[in-house]
């Protein structure tokens, strides 16, 4: 059973940094892509990065370029999402994906407040 489960989110003032991890499990990790999505209060949920199995960036959400980066562990079976000078509108659910054996797998999900 595949299962992927965030961390790292919190409270954080505007212009600050924080680390969100997803660990996965249940799936050939090293050969998946894996994304990066999140929902704000009343709003879809967005793309915000895809993770190359490499641990390349593609797809990064216009308004992230610059701040955000991403990386993968693939021995620990783990993706990062890399949040750097935050601001309000980054407050959001934060959520890993994968694609695997023909269906969409998510995380629950981790909270990120950015205060003014």
């Amino acid at each position: 059973q595949v299962q992927l489960v965030e961390s790292g989110g919190g409270l954080v003032h505007t212009g600050g940094s924080l680390r969100l991890s997803c660990t996965a499990s249940g799936f050939p990790f090293s050969d998946y892509a894996m994304r990066w999505y999140r929902q704000a209060p009343g709003k879809e949920r967005e793309l915000v990065a895809v993770v190359k199995t490499s641990g390349e960036a593609t797809n990064l959400l216009n308004s992230v370029k610059g701040r955000f980066t991403v990386s993968r562990d693939n021995a620990k079976k783990m993706v990062f999402l890399h949040m750097n000078i935050l601001k309000p509108e980054d407050t959001a659910v934060y959520y890993c994906k994968t694609s695997y054996k023909l269906r969409d797998w998510w995380g629950r999900g981790t909270q990120v407040t950015v205060s003014s």
